[in-house]
């Protein structure tokens, strides 16, 4: 009987509690990977043998993976840099809770606050869970500041108990909620698919990390995206293909009737309901419009 080579073959994967962890999910899933997440539980099932899935607070995955609990994990750069991780980047993940781009932390006081700019926070009290970043911005702002750390409802402490905040935003629609003005921009971070080092220095590994970082990366290339496919008359092409604006240069195949061509392209999906009139007008015809779930190049 062979030896099940798969139990000596783990590779530890930290996923982020909390706010990314449905975005996470499924990104996974488009990725080809389906997770199964149970409500009591801390490791979570997946369809790969050579992996195995943990459940860690984003804030705190740096520091397991750069300790070697973890072989590799999803978290964002701002706590990265909180913790000072000393860690492997391996891809640049740009997706978040309802978004798919950077979120900020800012720099904020109530509406009526007399503090307009930075500098004005000199002797003044600041939450935030970001600490060591918002010391070392203040810092490189020449103000000097108490900063003290937040367990969380961060926005209404800036009503009743401190100054300023500096917290963490997508849309700017909580601290709106909150009747609170942005001052400045601290940092903008993005989601990062990071390695412990020695992890990245074992063979097997590093491309197991490789191809994660390349499906994740391909899914997230194709959120937003659609496929199109339609037959074109030869004698229709110039007009139809200067409506696609393509990622690349759309492909053209030759079918049996030698009078017609089919056209396949990928496109923004917010444009599809403008293009799709136009390139019936056009001349197209049997347009088929498909979801994409990852875009390699």
């Amino acid at each position: 009987m062979k030896p099940d080579t798969n139990r000596s073959k783990k590779l530890k994967l930290g996923i982020p509690k909390g706010s990314l962890q449905e975005a996470t999910v499924r990104m996974f899933k488009k990725a080809g990977f389906n997770l199964g997440i149970s409500a009591r539980s801390y490791f979570p099932s997946i369809d790969d043998d050579e992996i195995e899935v943990i459940l860690f607070r984003a804030q705190e995955m740096s520091r397991y993976v750069e300790d070697g609990i973890l072989d590799v994990g999803i978290t964002g750069n701002d706590w990265i840099m909180e913790n000072s991780s000393n860690v492997v980047r391996v891809a640049e993940l740009i997706y978040a809770k309802q978004s798919m781009r950077p979120v900020r932390w800012v720099l904020a006081v109530p509406e009526a606050s007399r503090i307009k700019k930075v500098k004005d926070l000199k002797g003044k009290r600041v939450a935030t869970e970001l600490v060591n970043v918002t010391k070392d911005y203040l810092k490189k702002s020449g103000v000097k500041a108490d900063v003290e750390f937040s367990w969380g409802a961060t926005e209404v402490k800036a009503i009743v108990g401190v100054d300023a905040i500096v917290e963490v935003t997508e849309t700017g629609s909580s601290l709106r909620a909150n009747k609170l003005r942005e001052v400045a921009t601290v940092c903008e971070s993005t989601t990062q698919l990071i390695s412990n080092r020695k992890s990245w220095m074992v063979p097997w590994k590093r491309a197991k990390i490789e191809n994660l970082a390349m499906l994740l990366k391909g899914a997230i290339l194709a959120e937003d995206k659609v496929g199109l496919k339609m037959n074109v008359l030869k004698k229709d092409l110039k007009a139809v293909l200067g409506l696609l604006p393509a990622m690349k240069k759309p492909t053209i195949s030759e079918l049996s009737d030698p009078q017609w061509a089919d056209v396949d392209t990928i496109i923004d999906e917010k444009t599809v309901k403008y293009l799709i009139p136009q390139l019936k007008r056009a001349g197209a015809q049997g347009i088929i419009e498909y979801p994409l779930n990852k875009v390699i190049y």
